[in-house]
C-alpha cells in the first residue's frame, strides 16, 4: 500500500458540473419559474439527478480510492463510513427544518396549500409515526429524497472499495445486472405513509457505479478505444444525432397533439414509460452520450478561470450544504413569488436570489475552510475533493 501512484491533477471540470447540477436543481424545484426553462431536464431525457449521481460516484471514487491505496481498507472504508453518517445527520436535520420552514409559509400565503404540496399531511395526521418514518428515511416529503439515496450509495460503497479500484469490471457487471433485475421485478425500498422511494436505490445505484469506475486511470470505460477503432468522425455525429432526437421527443411532450403525430403508436409502447424512479434505459443513454460529448469538446482550459466557471466550482466544492440550503430556500421562493401573485419578474428574482445566496453560502465556507486559497487558483492544481 505504500506505493500508491503519485495523485492525478485536479481535473476542475468536476466542481464545476457539479454546481450546474446544483443550481439546476433548485430551479427545477420552483414551480412555474421561468428559470426551469434553462435547466438540464430541457435539452433531452435526463436531468440534474443523473448528474449529480453520477459525479457522487465518481467524486467518491476519486476521494476514497487514493485514500485506500494508501491506507488500506479498513481506514478507507471507515472513512467512507464517516460520510454516510455525516449525510444521514444532514438529512434528519433538513427534515425538521424543511417541515417547520413550511409551516410557517403556509401560514402566510393564503392561496397555496405548502402543507399538501410538499408532502405533509401524514405528520399533521400520525406524527409520531411520521417521525419514526423520518428517522428510518422512508418518510420523505417533497424535495428530501435525494440525501437518503446518498446514504444508501455510501454505504453500499464501504464495503466495495477493493474491488472498485482494483477490479472495476467485477462491480460495474453485478450492478447492471441488479438494475436489470429491478427492471423485471419492480423491486424498491418501502415508503411512508406508502408507496416506495422516488429514487429507487436499486435502480440508480448503477450510475454511481458507473460514475466511480470512470474515476479510475486506467478505467475499462473510457471510450478513446472504440474512438480509435471506429473513428470520432463516425462516434461524434451518431452521438450528436442522438442528442438531438431525445431533444426533440422530449420538446414535443409539450404540445401533446404534435407528439402523438410525429411519434408512432409502436414507437411509444416501446419507449414509455421513461421512468425517473426507476431510472430507465434511455435516460441513462442519454445522460451517458451527452457527458461524453460535453466533456470530449469542453476540455479543461482558461475558461475554468471566468468568473462564471469560478462561482460554479465554489459550489461543487461545498455541494452538500449548498444543496440544503437550495432545499429549503425554494418553498421560500416559491412562497414569495405566490404572495406577489406569481409574477415573472419576480419569479426570476427569487430564482436568480437563491442562486445568490447558494454562492454566498459556498464562498463564506471556502474562505473558512480554505483560507490560503488563492482565486484564481492554479489551473489543473489538486484541490481536497468533497463528495
Amino acid at each position: 500500500m505504500s506505493h500508491a501512484p503519485a495523485p492525478a491533477a485536479r481535473d476542475l471540470r468536476v466542481d464545476f458540473f457539479r454546481g450546474i447540477a446544483l443550481v439546476c436543481m433548485f430551479w427545477d424545484h420552483l414551480p412555474g419559474n421561468p428559470l426551469g426553462y434553462a435547466t438540464l431536464r430541457n435539452v433531452g431525457l435526463s436531468d440534474a439527478a443523473e448528474l449529480f449521481v453520477f459525479l457522487a460516484g465518481y467524486g467518491a471514487m476519486l476521494a476514497y480510492g487514493r485514500r485506500y491505496e494508501l491506507d488500506g481498507f479498513f481506514p478507507a472504508a471507515v472513512r467512507v463510513l464517516r460520510r454516510a453518517w455525516v449525510l444521514y445527520v444532514a438529512h434528519v436535520f433538513l427534515l425538521a427544518q424543511l417541515m417547520a420552514l413550511v409551516f410557517v409559509a403556509n401560514e402566510h400565503v393564503e392561496t397555496r396549500d405548502f402543507i399538501t404540496e410538499m408532502g405533509l399531511g401524514y405528520f399533521l395526521d400520525q406524527p409520531q409515526s411520521a417521525l419514526l418514518a423520518g428517522i428510518l428515511m422512508q418518510f420523505k416529503p417533497v424535495l428530501m429524497d435525494p440525501l437518503p439515496l446518498y446514504v444508501v450509495l455510501m454505504t453500499l460503497m464501504a464495503g466495495l472499495l477493493p474491488l472498485l479500484v482494483r477490479r472495476p469490471l467485477w462491480v460495474l457487471i453485478p450492478s447492471g445486472l441488479l438494475w436489470l433485475l429491478e427492471k423485471h421485478t419492480g423491486l424498491n425500498l418501502p415508503a411512508a405513509p406508502e408507496g416506495v422511494w422516488f429514487f429507487n436505490p436499486l435502480a440508480w445505484q448503477f450510475l454511481f457505479v458507473i460514475g466511480a469506475c470512470c474515476a479510475r486511470p486506467r478505467s475499462l470505460l473510457r471510450l478513446r478505444p472504440l474512438e480509435r477503432r471506429i473513428g470520432r468522425n463516425i462516434v461524434m455525429p451518431v452521438a450528436l444525432g442522438f442528442l438531438a432526437a431525445c431533444f426533440l421527443l422530449s420538446l414535443s411532450w409539450r404540445w401533446p397533439d404534435i407528439h402523438d403525430a410525429v411519434v408512432p403508436q409502436s414507437v411509444a409502447t416501446l419507449i414509455y414509460p421513461i421512468s425517473k424512479t426507476d431510472l430507465d434505459l434511455l435516460r441513462v443513454a442519454h445522460f451517458l452520450v451527452l457527458a461524453w460529448v460535453t466533456t470530449t469538446l469542453l476540455r479543461p482550459g482558461r475558461w475554468l478561470e471566468a468568473a462564471p466557471a469560478r462561482a460554479l466550482r465554489c459550489m461543487g466544492r461545498h455541494s452538500l450544504e449548498v444543496f440544503c440550503l437550495s432545499v429549503l430556500l425554494a418553498p421560500l421562493a416559491d412562497a414569495a413569488s405566490a404572495l406577489a401573485f406569481d409574477l415573472p419578474l419576480v419569479q426570476l428574482g427569487a430564482g436568480m436570489t437563491g442562486a445568490l445566496l447558494m454562492l454566498a453560502l459556498a464562498g463564506w465556507l471556502d474562505a473558512v475552510r480554505n483560507p490560503q486559497r488563492t482565486l484564481p487558483q492554479q489551473r489543473g492544481a489538486p484541490a481536497p475533493v468533497r463528495v
